[in-house]
């Protein structure tokens, strides 16, 4: 008898149940099922740019409509298959996407007197309008708690959880006062799954917890009453109501109840693993382990990597947590990124890309990147900074903004859209030398999510860059299939076979395809970092000293020498 695990992957746009043979990781069915609400899925507010909100609704329709559908084409494609033989679920979210809850763990927003309220939706990932409390929060710890920020890179952002719900009690007082608790999507729906919503009873994730909640085992859990108190009274008497323990997601968060079973067609008392983060996630289902970095490259960019504990505690300025279990439990979770890389992209071709490369947004893209590739590194004179949503990692500092040098008269839409591609790349190369740079080693990269398996070129670019090779994860859907592995341990080793996620890891996981670097254009690239990292310093520390005067006519240079080189 094959068994099988379900991997439900909630994302900034849709929901993917993805179901798995866990004997090899074979992919036997997915569906997706797009949010109805607000654009694309994200509620936003055209007066505060800021804002990006989620209906808990949607989670719920997409999660029965999702897994219907998978369950559907399972048994349409699989003659061995049978939803009785799945026998574990796993869960992971964009994060932190707090919601504000009742005390039976019912979402504010569906509460008649909140309908409309859109402060009493999920306060998504990509929410920054917290900007300001971040800030404080960061400055505080400093003065009271230093130790506080040595676990998450030195800085609170405005994308965490304490920030949020200290924002909703500054500007929605109404909404704050009247929740009983607040509750990550990832926590939030495991317990829906499981029958029981109650905020006091829900097993939190360690993922969520400790990179973004500012949780350790070390002081104790989350952040004490007292320096709490130092930020807002409100905050401390929160704290009674949140949680004290979190736990790594190879553990039990329940098991599925039978009015869910009954709505999703599948057998009641299935094991529900703890709920996690995408990206964590995304990382275990493309094989991360020690020495190894994994990109899931997306409308933005997570690096997660891993470090065994027996080395020791680490801490490093600028990246998003190091956490221990947040990934692989026994092993340090590290988490990095960038706040852009693929919606970068998408606003260029939407914005800006006049209609002669397509009429249509696939059609453009085909065409820019068919036009690009005809370049040398360098050709086109032009260096750009990533950061037009910020920046996650290293500097942390969520009111940076993009910016574009070098451009004249003569510059065309595709030498822009291959300079937009080479900043994402040498902004992630800035996150893998400071990572080293303490003492991380990275030995390989796996990349994943849409941007990777789609785009050839983007490999090349960032291999040449790198000077790495660029592996490609052997799944299209790693954060679902890093779900299902843990749905699988979580069920315990007499069903699944599995000790740990490891173990199952080595079964269910590979790479597919290899881009190796271009040692000339890496040659190239190394000139045009050296620029990037001096217009980096210069515009995103306080700290750099010097003069940017060479910027421009260096670009100059190589632009010439190398239209030069492509026409001796």
């Amino acid at each position: 008898m094959r068994k099988y695990a379900l991997g439900l992957d909630f994302g900034t746009n849709s929901c993917r149940a993805l179901i798995v043979d866990i004997s090899d990781g074979r992919e036997i069915a997915t569906s997706v099922f797009p949010y109805p609400s607000g654009d694309d899925g994200v509620i936003i507010d055209e007066k505060e740019p800021d804002i990006a909100r989620q209906s808990p609704e949607d989670y719920l329709i997409g999660m029965e409509e999702s897994v219907r559908a998978a369950v559907n084409k399972a048994l349409n494609s699989d003659p061995e298959f049978d939803p009785q033989y799945i026998i574990g679920i796993g869960i992971d979210t964009t994060g932190s996407s707090p919601m504000p809850v009742d005390a039976r763990g019912v979402p504010l927003n569906t509460l008649p007197e909140f309908k409309d309220n859109k402060d009493a939706l999920v306060w998504l990932w990509k929410d920054h309008s917290s900007h300001y409390e971040a800030a404080q929060i960061t400055e505080k710890a400093r003065e009271l708690r230093p130790h506080y920020l040595e676990k998450i890179g030195g800085v609170y952002s405005s994308e965490w959880f304490w920030s949020k719900i200290w924002h909703c009690r500054n500007g929605a007082p109404d909404v704050f006062d009247s929740a009983h608790s607040f509750v990550e999507i990832c926590d939030y729906l495991p317990a829906v799954l499981t029958g029981d919503t109650r905020p006091e009873k829900i097993r939190r994730s360690i993922c969520a917890a400790g990179h973004k909640a500012m949780y350790n085992d070390e002081w104790g859990g989350l952040p004490d009453k007292d320096f709490l108190n130092a930020l807002d009274p409100r905050l401390s008497e929160l704290k009674d109501r949140l949680y004290e323990q979190a736990y790594p997601s190879d553990k039990l968060a329940g098991r599925l109840s039978s009015e869910w079973a009954g709505r999703l067609g599948l057998s009641e008392g299935i094991a529900v693993a703890v709920g996690a983060f995408d990206a964590h996630m995304g990382g275990v289902g493309a094989g991360v382990k020690e020495g190894t970095l994994v990109k899931i490259l997306g409308t933005s960019t997570c690096d997660i990597l891993v470090s065994a504990k027996e080395k020791g505690p680490i801490n490093i300025p600028g990246v998003c947590g190091i956490v221990d279990g947040s990934v692989i439990p026994g092993y340090y979770g590290i988490e990095a990124g960038q706040s852009a890389v693929g919606d970068i992209f998408l606003w260029y071709v939407e914005k800006l890309v006049p209609d002669r490369y397509g009429k249509t947004v696939d059609e453009k893209f085909k065409n820019l990147e068919s036009e690009a590739l005809k370049q040398r590194p360098g050709e086109h004179g032009l260096l750009a900074l990533d950061w037009n949503n910020g920046n996650r990692t290293i500097l942390a500092d969520v009111r940076l903004n993009g910016l574009l040098i070098g451009q004249t008269l003569h510059t065309e839409p595709h030498e822009i859209y291959r300079a937009l591609i080479e900043a994402t790349a040498f902004g992630a190369l800035t996150i893998i030398n400071r990572i080293q740079e303490y003492g991380v080693s990275i030995k390989e990269i796996i990349n994943c999510g849409g941007l990777a398996a789609k785009s050839p070129f983007l490999m090349q670019v960032y291999a040449d860059i790198l000077g790495r090779p660029m592996k490609v994860s052997r799944s299209d859907q790693t954060p679902a299939l890093g779900a299902a592995l843990f749905g699988a341990v979580a069920a315990g080793v007499e069903k699944s076979g599995y000790k740990s996620i490891e173990e199952a890891q080595k079964k269910m996981t590979g790479v597919k395809k290899i881009t190796n670097p271009n040692p000339k254009h890496h040659e190239i690239y190394q000139k045009m970092y050296a620029l990037y990292k001096k217009l980096h310093d210069a515009f995103g520390t306080k700290e750099w000293t010097g003069s940017l005067y060479n910027v421009m006519k260096d670009l100059i240079d190589l632009r010439e020498t190398q239209r030069r080189g492509k026409h001796a």
